[in-house]
């Protein structure tokens, strides 16, 4: 979609199936090019003016036709598709996917194994809490992970509402594989925003790296 004119992706837009398919044709030559496996399929904003309500039912019917389109698109290149929940509440209010349990649900009607969920313990946090249960009732849907502290989006060792080691210690105990994406804002510049993961490797007996002291 076109973020300047305040669109937030347009899978679940009604009447934007044509410019969907052309946006996903060249997200896929970018990620073929760069080698990335997974491509995140933004489902848009509730059109301005329109009840939430009143305009759901044409919205998800919108987002699983489109699903179902990209599922098929992206297998033929070995990729895979996510949707990821977006709180409604601080971040974006017009946001059509709002939680795991909505993103659950349409995931199943789409029925295509190559659509995951991408979870974003922010905006998790923030519409639901609850992050145990939630992580080890949506896991099997998992695809990527995302992470920032509470309330303020910032570093996971900054003050706020999560224990990241404690969530951390749980994604493993799950046997969470993938990747973490530190999808946050840095309270100074990128590196010295990182020096929480060096604290949380020799907490964990690690080097930098995440390579065992004992294997070396």
């Amino acid at each position: 979609g076109n973020q300047e004119a305040g669109e937030m992706g347009l899978a679940a837009v009604p009447g934007r199936q044509a410019a969907f398919r052309q946006d996903l044709s060249a997200a896929v030559q970018y990620a073929r090019a760069v080698g990335c496996p997974r491509i995140h399929l933004m489902a848009g904003r509730v059109p301005l003016g329109a009840d939430r309500a009143a305009v759901a039912d044409e919205m998800e019917t919108t987002f699983i036709e489109n699903l179902r389109y990209a599922a098929d698109l992206l297998a033929q290149e070995d990729m895979i598709g996510l949707v990821e929940p977006i709180n409604n509440r601080i971040t974006d209010p017009r946001y059509f996917l709002n939680t795991p349990h909505q993103a659950a649900a349409i995931l199943e009607k789409v029925g295509r194994p190559n659509l995951k969920l991408q979870l974003d313990l922010f905006h998790c946090q923030i519409m639901d809490g609850n992050l145990s249960r939630n992580l080890e009732t949506y896991f099997p849907l998992i695809g990527h992970m995302q992470i920032a502290q509470v309330p303020g989006r910032h570093e996971p060792d900054s003050p706020g509402e999560l224990n990241f080691p404690y969530i951390f210690e749980l994604l493993e105990s799950l046997g969470y594989s993938g990747y973490v994406g530190c999808e946050y804002a840095p309270k100074g510049d990128t590196l010295e925003g990182l020096g929480w993961l060096r604290s949380y490797w020799e907490s964990r007996g690690l080097r930098h790296g995440g390579t065992s002291k004992a294997a070396e």
